[in-house]
Formats: structure tokens, sequence, C-alpha cells
């Protein structure tokens, strides 16, 4: 089963913190075959060999979403699952090893496990079959093949029958539906309540939809500062909607725990390494 992959950078609204890092974990999307469209958004793999002693934190500003990643080498479990985080997170990278990993659509988590979202909210967490032994049965077979292309193929066709073992409800689709639109800049989709709105989205990912809102344009703000911080937090605020410089501000360093300024000073070459 052919997947259309291209490598992720600096201008992509990855959530990366330290886009830079991107191209030397060569960081790869795969898109997702439409048979699992309304559970899988998308696949994605990266690598690292680092030399020793060296240390690279990366924070993230993650997707609403949850990932199922498969791990190997250097790494601190090799199945895990991570849930939606409401502050941007980090990851200490070293020696060598890579991930392979599922970024669930809302209403995947549903399909795919017995979980709640608020069981592995703000966590990432190891899958054992104690854990979730429906999760841990997918992950396990998809580690059990070697490489990307295989792992893609035994991922679609094993969540290709979840999904008609446990088809999507109204509200399943309609979380879809609106973290899409919040994605695209849209509307949200005429017809259902705002109560029903929250609902789908409180049941699938944990968070209303004007959260979602604000997360997706706090990974927008750190694409702008990465691709265009010469323009400054002003014009930048104007561009996304801020109410005035100060908000943007506010909300940027109560998610990413540093202002903008002193994001833009990590983002030089010489802030990515420390050593041990």
């Amino acid at each position: 089963m052919a997947s259309t992959s291209r490598l992720l950078g600096r201008a992509d609204r990855s959530g990366v913190l330290h886009p830079d890092n991107l191209a030397r974990y060569a960081a790869t999307l795969h898109e997702a075959d439409e048979t699992v469209g309304a559970v899988v958004d998308h696949f994605w793999t990266v690598t690292w060999n680092l030399p020793a002693g060296q240390r690279i934190q990366q924070r993230v500003i993650t997707d609403p979403a949850v990932t199922l990643t498969v791990e190997t080498g250097h790494v601190p479990a090799e199945l895990v699952v991570t849930g939606v985080h409401q502050h941007a997170w980090a990851r200490e990278i070293a020696g060598s090893g890579g991930a392979f990993a599922i970024r669930l659509r809302p209403a995947g988590l549903a399909v795919v496990s017995d979980l709640a979202p608020a069981a592995i909210a703000d966590r990432t967490v190891p899958v054992v079959p104690e854990l979730d032994v429906r999760l841990y049965a997918l992950m396990r077979s998809v580690a059990d093949v070697p490489d990307v292309v295989s792992r893609i193929d035994r991922a679609t066709m094993i969540i290709a029958a979840m999904v008609t073992e446990r088809p999507l409800t109204a509200r399943q689709s309609l979380a879809n539906d609106v973290v899409a639109a919040i994605h695209r800049g849209e509307p949200l989709p005429a017809g259902p309540s705002a109560r029903t709105v929250q609902r789908a989205l409180r049941e699938t990912i944990g968070h209303g939809p004007a959260w979602v809102r604000r997360w997706v344009r706090l990974q927008e703000v750190a694409r702008q500062f990465a691709v265009d911080g010469e323009a400054g937090a002003a014009d930048i605020a104007a561009r996304l909607g801020y109410a005035d410089q100060s908000h943007l501000v506010n909300d940027f360093r109560s998610a990413v725990g540093m202002t903008p300024g002193g994001y833009l000073k990590s983002l030089k070459p010489a802030a990515l390494l420390t050593h041990q």
C-alpha cells in the first residue's frame, strides 16, 4: 500500500519549538490511507544519531491529538501513547534511535483502545497489556515488522478492521470535523449546537473548541516566529488576531514557559545542544 511522504521543515506548523532539529531527525510525514482517514490523521517518523555526551531538549507544542509511538534505540520505552497536553512539553533526545508514530484524529482513541482521554492527559505512558489490551495488540503488531512501509501497511490493515468493529458515532465524527475546520481556519460546522460541539470534543480529546482554537493558534505563533521572527511580536499578533502584543506574549508564556523574546534567543544554533 503506497503512502505519500514528505520531509517536515521549519515552514511547517509542526509545533516543534526548535524546528531546525526536524532536518537533523529526518522528520517525515506519511499520509494515511483513506480507509483509516477517520481515525488516523497521519503517520510520522524520525531518526537520530547524536555524538556521545550530547543531549537535545526538544520542546513541542503538540497537536491537540493523541499519538501512538513505536520507538527504538536510546528511548525510555518501546511502545508509548502520548495524550493531549495543555502545555508545551519536553523530550530529551540522546544517543541513537528512531520513532514511528501514528497521529490519531479525535475519534481515533475510542476506536483503537478502551482508554478515556483523561487517563493519558498531559502524559506519555508506556503501552503494556495492563494499560489497554486492545491498544497493546495494535502497537505490538506494528512494532513487530521492521521498516516504515511495512509498519504503515500493518497499522492501516489493523485499524481498518478496528473501524469496522467499532464504527464512529455521530459525536466522534463531529469532533473530527470541528478540529479539522479549526486547523484550516474555517468556521465550525453549521447545525450542531454549541453544547453538542463542546460535548463531542470533551469526549474525544478532553478539551472544548475554544481551547483547540487557542492551541492551534499558538502552534502558528511558534511557526511564524521561527520563519519570520524579525517581524516582531506586534506584527505577528496582528496577523493572527490577538487583541494586542501583550495578549500574544502572555498566552505564549503561559503555554511554553518563556516569552517570545526568550524563544527567539533559544532558536540560535548554540542553544540547541547541551553537554553532560
